[in-house]
């Protein structure tokens, strides 16, 4: 058999199984979301070794600082993604939710009911905790999931993948739940799997996913880059901002929510920049200025690149602005439409803000790290959409389900409408 086969084969069979899932009960998948705790639990000594052996082939290859941060999969993450399980368990259940009750006739009813997607494709950068948020919330929401992870997790994600697929097929799960694609040249046979993928969603370089996009016929939801930026207000609590900036930027440096651009308006610059560069530089965060900025501070001068880079490091570029006009437009055409935040006391100037900027987050006065599924109450996620349709934002539980049009009726016939022998009434039904 070979390799578009192969792959074909997977694929078929999973299909096949997700319409088993669609008929899962909540008991019986939050029974599977339990026992892969436990076994996560129960297994974290040989999680941490299947983990350190990564970690030092990633080291001894070169790889950049924030793929390694990515890839550490220590007891604190584990007790983290145990925890997201648990509050995923506790989260009401996303299906046979009626979201639309509507009488057309006389004993001729339609409703809108919440399912599953069904086979859910995810390829994803270096961080194991994904290989779980993933496989968890797509088992809570009835969907199938096919994950390929990046090699240089090769042994975390094997190991992870053994653990959740015995603790599920064991928990009544069928076997076509989870899949792992270890070879980066099934990739592309993968995308190619139209009649049995629903969805797509990579998670790694905007040149990746602009590929995922190209190559394939499956729809595809997620993000690219997280070009994250904050705007300093005039009207803004100087402590206030210096506290979040620092916690957006040094939090965690490798996410895609992390702060990579600042704005700041010209009439604070002077006022808050001495303040903040001390900050930074005690967390060891290299400036990268607008010739405004270096006016006011030393640090080394940004280029036009710098305004759209997702530095995923110690890096932050800072520029002023004349307006808030001026900054949304800046977050607007350098920006990816992932997370922003302005620090202002002034409602409107929030409010025109959130308004204008077009992003699938827009906040006021708090840091841009809080763009989590967990942080949002989601149980986790699978990813961020900057996308308009389906879903944006964190992805969690509501963007993993769809629904379907279901119509009750008594012998009717679309004839005597067109006749004029009957006709709709259109009763909203509670």
């Amino acid at each position: 058999m070979n390799e578009m086969n192969a792959i074909k084969s997977i694929t078929r069979h999973v299909k096949e199984d997700s319409h088993k899932m669609a008929d899962l009960s909540l008991e019986v998948r939050n029974i599977a979301l339990q026992a892969i705790a436990d076994s996560l639990q129960d297994n974290q000594k040989h999680i941490l070794e299947a983990n350190n052996s990564d970690m030092e082939k990633a080291k001894a290859d070169g790889l950049p600082d924030p793929i390694i941060k990515r890839l550490s999969f220590n007891q604190h993450k584990i007790s983290d993604v145990i925890d997201g399980i648990q509050s995923l368990i506790r989260l009401e259940d996303p299906l046979f939710h009626t979201l639309l009750k509507r009488e057309l006739d006389k004993d001729l009813v339609l409703h809108k009911v919440t399912c599953p997607i069904g086979v859910i494709g995810v390829i994803f950068e270096s961080r194991p905790d994904a290989l779980v948020q993933i496989a968890t919330l797509c088992l809570k929401s009835g969907n199938c999931s096919i994950l390929k992870g990046g090699s240089e997790a090769f042994n975390t994600n094997r190991i992870l993948f053994e653990i959740i697929h015995k603790a599920c097929t064991s928990s009544g799960i069928p076997e076509g739940f989870l899949t792992l694609i270890e070879n980066r040249s099934d990739i592309d046979a993968l995308l190619k799997c139209h009649e049995d993928i629903d969805l797509l969603i990579p998670r790694g370089s905007n040149a990746f996913v602009q590929y995922i996009m190209e190559h394939s016929k499956i729809p595809v939801m997620g993000h690219a880059d997280g070009v994250c930026h904050i705007y300093v207000d005039k009207d803004c609590d100087i402590e206030k901002a210096i506290r979040i900036i620092i916690d957006a930027k040094t939090q965690y440096v490798a996410a895609c929510n992390t702060l990579e651009s600042l704005l700041i308006h010209k009439a604070v610059a002077p006022k808050l920049l001495p303040a903040l560069k001390k900050a930074l530089e005690d967390k060891n965060v290299l400036i990268k200025g607008s010739p405004k900025i270096i006016d006011i501070i030393q640090c080394q001068e940004a280029e036009t690149s710098d305004w759209e880079t997702e530095y995923l490091d110690l890096t932050l570029s800072i520029k002023t602005v004349e307006t808030l006009d001026e900054a949304i437009a800046h977050i607007n055409h350098y920006g990816s439409h992932h997370t922003d935040c302005i620090i202002t006391e002034d409602r409107k100037a929030a409010e025109k803000f959130m308004l204008l900027v077009d992003s699938a987050g827009v906040y006021q006065n708090c840091s841009t790290r809080f763009a989590d599924g967990f942080r949002y109450g989601f149980g986790a996620e699978v990813g961020i959409s900057t996308g308009k349709l389906h879903a944006r934002g964190p992805v969690g539980l509501e963007g993993l389900v769809t629904y379907k049009y279901r119509l009750y009726g008594r012998g009717q016939i679309v004839e005597d409408y067109a006749t004029g022998k009957k006709s709709f009434h259109f009763k909203e039904i509670e």
